[in-house]
């Protein structure tokens, strides 16, 4: 008979397809046998009346990352993952952020140093590339997508990061060949130029202001063009963030025509409205993000896109800048929209949030939780299927989830180092009371037994929009020839729609 050195039993087990009653053996840091009756183990954990589900996956976030603007996140690998683990939470793949004239290689060395150093759950990262040099597309992103850094982050906004057509075309022709997924922040960076400038010169400068600068065909018309833009090649993109309702409509309808277009959104766009940055003085400033929130009809449209398969996943974007002068507010009060760093915490609360929010109050199944908050990222990223499933051979990371246990929440019951959190004082319904990771208990009725370090890297494979890669049109196959520099040998030189 098996020994196993970790069980889980009596629980209702879930994954993205059911929910079943099962016990759980692991030995050593992998699931070996889901199944009924199983004996205990050298340790044996009691799940009665609890859910036994995949730790979550958080594949948007910001940890140990400088703004364009240069201001550093409170956040390090230690605290960002340790916040991660109580909520549930047992991977993380932040950024690794190239700034302008930065060594993309010298970036993503020294970042993997430090979460090798202080995490403590198992970790991966994506690249931020804002050069398009040769040096950079084509030795340093393919030696990182080479070592299980399948991918990257581009931005259609903000100057000290975004890129233009060109070489958003560079990079897709790259993303096609070496099979490594494109995320986009996609915003029209000129409206918002204009918008803001305008807004200011009429002396409009109130947190507020932001969302009206952000508006939201600025974003449909981004997320747009990029989805025309990945066409030339047939290559897929990831929206992430998305928050308006035009730009829902978009992917819909792209996704609908044949388009390999994904989407994500955040819990801070389905549970708040624009109205949070309306408080008085600079108090809404701990609201702003890009794209900024919307209103109640934008919040039910990404309800119904998640229940429709239009956005594949939840992340946090957790952006941990304090309310302060050296995060949010670097001129005080006197601070205007375009100077406070954008973003919001939320890597701890995103699970507890969209379980609360979307299982209890009937909005998603169970099931759809599951794919949601970890298996649809482990299979988007090429994680699974080590991560993001409880089943023999897995990863044993796990979060035992009591639905009945309440938790109001307040900065100082947080883990992170900001300061803030904009759900204070929000009851949710449903907590993990005992986190797993790699078949260590890392989290233990609200007690960390882990140290800085002992969390692991891990290299990803292929992702699965091009594991699923449907057959490339003579155009993506020409165009793709094109930026390689072989089309003269190619079938269709001379392509065009006509053909």
């Amino acid at each position: 008979m098996q020994q196993f050195d970790l069980t889980i039993r009596n629980g209702r087990v879930a994954s993205d397809e059911a929910v079943f009653e099962a016990d759980v053996g692991i030995v050593g840091d992998r699931i070996v046998e889901v199944a009924r009756g199983l004996p205990a183990g050298k340790r044996d954990i009691d799940a009665t009346g609890k859910y036994v589900l995949p730790g979550g996956i958080d594949t948007h976030c910001h940890v140990e990352q400088r703004s364009g603007m240069g201001i550093m996140g409170a956040d390090d690998w230690y605290s960002a993952s340790v916040g991660a683990a109580f909520g549930g939470t047992t991977m993380i793949v932040p950024f690794a952020a190239q700034h302008r004239g930065h060594s993309l290689k010298q970036v993503a060395e020294e970042y993997a140093a430090l979460a090798t150093a202080k995490s403590v759950i198992d970790w991966s990262y994506h690249l931020i590339v804002s050069e398009t040099d040769k040096k950079t597309l084509q030795e340093d992103l393919v030696e990182q997508i080479r070592k299980g850094i399948t991918s990257f982050k581009v931005y259609m906004t903000y100057e000290q990061l975004k890129i233009d057509d060109y070489q958003m075309l560079d990079v897709l022709a790259l993303a096609a060949r070496e099979r490594a997924l494109v995320m986009v922040h996609a915003e029209n960076n000129d409206v918002i130029r204009w918008v803001s400038q305008k807004l200011l010169e009429n002396g409009r400068s109130a947190p507020k202001y932001h969302a009206t600068s952000h508006v939201a065909l600025a974003e449909a018309e981004a997320t747009n063009r990029v989805i025309q833009l990945s066409k030339l090649f047939d290559v897929p993109v990831l929206i992430v963030h998305v928050s308006a309702r035009d730009a829902l409509a978009t992917i819909g309808a792209a996704r609908r025509m044949g388009a390999q277009v994904y989407g994500e959104t955040c819990p801070h766009y389905l549970l708040l409205t624009e109205d949070a940055m309306d408080l008085p003085g600079v108090e809404g400033a701990k609201y702003c993000c890009s794209p900024p929130l919307r209103d109640a009809d934008a919040q039910e449209a990404l309800w119904t896109a998640l229940k429709d398969g239009v956005l594949q996943t939840v992340s946090s974007d957790h952006a941990p800048y304090r309310f302060d002068e050296t995060g949010k507010l670097p001129h005080g009060d006197a601070t205007t929209f375009k100077q406070m760093a954008n973003g919001m915490p939320g890597l701890e609360a995103r699970l507890p949030l969209l379980f609360s929010e979307g299982f209890v109050k009937g909005r998603m199944t169970l099931p759809e939780f599951v794919a949601l908050s970890a298996t649809n990222h482990a299979r988007m990223y090429g994680i699974a299927p080590r991560k993001g499933l409880v089943q023999a051979g897995a990863d044993a990371d796990i979060a035992v989830w009591d639905p009945q246990h309440q938790v109001t929440l307040t900065a100082p019951a947080l883990h992170d180092r900001v300061g803030y959190t904009p759900y204070e004082g929000m009851t949710v319904t449903g907590w993990p009371r005992t986190v797993i990771s790699a078949g260590r208990v890392i989290v233990d009725d609200g007690v960390l037994h882990a140290q800085p370090g002992s969390g692991r890297f891990v290299p990803r494979s292929t992702p699965l929009p091009f594991q699923n890669e449907r057959e490339v049109s003579a155009r993506g196959q020409f165009f793709r020839a094109l930026a390689d520099g072989n089309a003269e040998g190619h079938a269709g030189f001379g392509y065009t729609d006509k053909h």
